[in-house]
């Protein structure tokens, strides 16, 4: 019940692809991440994924169905609707708010080979 400093979170990690729960809203996470290079392949089969870039910029690869790419800079929001695969990725490092329902693992429910990098998690507590 005590305001969250978003800044003093990022601070305390620097793993990119493994992202903190920082809070809950109802069943949904509220989820930061640090983004470096590129995560996989994957898609949330009934759940839509919100993006918000705090801190630089992001690519989203789209596969739906034509593939195309969504660039995202500090202080833009995209939704990746349900079904959709999808691939983020950033070239130069990023801070993003993500919000999901809770429980939603961070490479769906279908997806590529997971590299080492990624961390294959439903968000660890802050």
């Amino acid at each position: 019940m005590n305001p969250i400093d978003l800044n003093e979170v990022l601070a305390s990690f620097d793993a990119a692809w493994s992202p903190r729960i920082v809070t809950r809203v109802n069943d949904y996470d509220i989820r930061l991440a640090r983004f470096d290079g590129e995560h996989v392949w994957h898609v949330h089969e009934n759940t839509d994924e919100f993006f918000l870039v705090l801190d630089g910029e992001i690519e989203i690869g789209l596969r739906d169905p034509d593939e195309r790419v969504v660039t995202l800079a500090r202080g833009q929001v995209f939704v990746v609707p349900k079904g959709t695969f999808h691939k983020p990725s950033s070239k130069t490092g990023a801070s993003v708010l993500l919000v999901e329902p809770a429980g939603t693992l961070t490479v769906g429910d279908e997806h590529d080979e997971v590299p080492d990098h990624v961390d294959v998690t439903t968000g660890h507590l802050v």
